[in-house]
């Protein structure tokens, strides 16, 4: 499955004339956002990223694998003055790895996640921006495979999660800021069904609002994970996006613990957008969100926006400014990852594509 879908990627990647150098600030009436337009910028065309994250405007990285026919190291990028020059900073660990999530508190400290079967599921750190990397975890368990990480406000406790192993997911979390990772007892995480997964596609399978723990699936169940407490236990409800062999819940983001999206749609039929989003409101089950431009594997709140989240796929962006109710698609350019910070949206893709809106 993880396979298939980095091959998919590539198969879907959609050529672009891009340049090297960030483009000039867009002329388009940010207050509108079906009138945004990607400021486009090609990093690395051997690389297909799918883990990003953003600190400013000014700041972002990036992570990813090698995506030609002769293989290769995944890299890692760090811009710090807007995607005008990006530096790669990958790790030298000596082996091929596919990194598919980063997770940045400055232009310094960032942890990397590479998945993969058994070993090849690792996370390293790094608090010099990238000159040198510690290994934080590796994982041992020949069943486990990682898709996500993410953090909590303030960067000290994360978490991370495996597809199931004995017919539960799996949990790490780490509570001295990524410097060490520890797999937490399950206990009380709900069991899941045969062939129910996670997917690694965008690094936000598993995201963190405040106090509150977001995991979504796909495979033989779409549904919605969900901890208070760092991870102890968890709760599990459904949602409207439908459950296929490659389709069900690929991305969730979060406003607050009250206003939340779910996106995905299933990648071998990267065109279909058909009830591929739902959406939350505290105290209330997910409600469908109806259509999107297409599946999608990636979405976050546009901040500063309101009610407004943005959604990416290999064949397009869309947006909702209802807070999930309804999409319009705005863009054709293909991205995987999005993550918004006050001034606007970095995204990252196939092809070393990355990509910047003003959205205020």
């Amino acid at each position: 499955m993880r396979t298939l879908l980095g091959a998919l990627a590539l198969s879907l990647a959609i050529p672009l004339s891009l340049s090297s150098v960030a483009a000039t600030a867009s002329q388009a009436d940010t207050s509108d956002p079906t009138t945004w337009k990607w400021q486009k910028t090609r990093v690395d065309k051997d690389q297909s990223f799918r883990g990003l994250d953003a600190v400013s405007a000014t700041t972002a990285w990036i992570a990813g694998e090698n995506i030609t026919d002769d293989g290769g190291p995944g890299a890692v990028y760090r811009t710090t003055d807007g995607g005008k020059t990006w530096q790669d900073v990958r790790p030298d660990v000596g082996a091929d790895l596919a990194f598919r999530d980063v997770e940045a508190s400055s232009a310094r400290v960032a942890s990397v996640l590479a998945i993969g079967e058994g070993k090849a599921s690792r996370v390293y750190r790094t608090t010099d921006g990238g000159k040198t990397w510690t290994k934080t975890f590796q994982n041992k368990s020949k069943d486990a495979f990682y898709n996500c990480i993410d953090f909590y406000p303030g960067g000290r406790t994360g978490l991370g999660v495996s597809d199931p192993v004995d017919g539960k997911f799996r949990i790490i979390r780490t509570t001295d800021s990524g410097r060490s990772w520890s797999v937490l007892k399950d206990s009380k995480m709900p069991a899941a069904f045969e062939g129910e997964f996670n997917f690694a596609a965008s690094g936000t399978c598993l995201t963190i609002t405040g106090r509150q723990a977001y995991m979504a699936s796909g495979g033989a169940a779409a549904r919605v994970y969900h901890s208070r407490n760092k991870g102890d236990t968890w709760s599990v409800t459904s949602q409207t996006i439908p459950a296929t062999n490659a389709g069900g819940v690929f991305s969730l983001s979060f406003k607050n613990k009250r206003v939340g999206v779910a996106v995905g749609g299933d990648f071998e039929q990267p065109d279909n957008g058909t009830e591929a989003a739902s959406y939350k409101r505290k105290g209330s089950a997910w409600k469908s969100g109806g259509d999107l431009g297409g599946y999608r594997s990636g979405s976050d709140w546009v901040d500063g926006g309101g009610r407004a989240f943005v959604a990416v796929g290999p064949t397009g962006s869309d947006v909702s400014t209802d807070g999930g109710r309804s999409w319009t698609t705005w863009s054709r350019t293909g991205y995987h990852s999005v993550v918004c910070v006050p001034g606007g949206c970095w995204a990252s893709g196939s092809e070393g594509r990355t990509a910047w809106v003003a959205t205020q």
